[in-house]
């Protein structure tokens, strides 16, 4: 039997004995099975399905960009959780996903650095996947040198989620980041304090841009 399928079985079980019983010392109700179940048995769309479709629809020609923003929006509240951010890999979403990260849309490339950021929060194996897709200097210059404000905020965000913890992302950083903002020692991807150091140089400096 399919896992989620025997999650909801047991579920309807425990909760049917715990309804038909009047000991108050019973155990109480227990909360609803997985969403992922509840759709294998009512016929809705996986999670996977959706972050499919979105995609899809971030990058057909025929989605105006306010539709496009709202599948941006949905893509990245599904990756909040690491089991979907971990999905990306195998959906094939990650190549497409940094490729926003230069599109010519202000409000894509925004949208693209904040579900980078949140895919690879505290999450080695979506962090491993970035640096091997090089998108650590993208979104290094997308940090200093965009025109737009809430790209290069994102884009902050992207890195210091990529590289807190994960010694690899770090060190790439430091070759990416601009010559005068490289710290002077080796630092360990777990001390925050030089991380936030040079985070708060990266807002500084794109501070500075100004939106041709």
């Amino acid at each position: 039997m399919d896992p989620g399928m025997n999650q909801l079985l047991k579920w309807s079980i425990e909760n049917a004995s715990s309804t038909e019983t009047s000991d108050p010392q019973a155990p109480t109700a227990r909360p609803p099975p997985n969403p992922e179940a509840l759709n294998a048995l009512f016929g809705g769309p996986s999670d996977a399905d959706l972050m499919k479709q979105s995609m899809t629809a971030i990058l057909s020609p025929q989605t105006t960009l306010p539709d496009k923003l709202v599948a941006f929006d949905n893509l990245e509240q599904l990756i909040e959780t690491i089991d979907n951010a971990n999905n990306l890999e195998p959906l094939g979403l990650w190549t497409p996903l940094v490729s926003l990260l230069s599109a010519e849309e202000a409000e894509l490339r925004r949208m693209a650095a904040w579900c980078v950021g949140t895919a690879v929060q505290n999450n080695v194996k979506a962090q491993e996947r970035l640096l091997v897709l090089g998108a650590i200097p993208v979104l290094v210059g997308l940090a200093v040198g965009d025109g737009e404000s809430g790209v290069r905020r994102k884009a902050v965000y992207a890195l210091s989620s990529e590289v807190r913890n994960y010694q690899p992302g770090f060190e790439e950083l430091v070759r990416a980041l601009p010559e005068g903002m490289r710290p002077g020692r080796k630092v360990d991807a777990g001390d925050m304090e030089p991380i936030d150091r040079i985070m708060d140089q990266l807002r500084t400096h794109g501070s500075a841009v100004t939106t041709s």
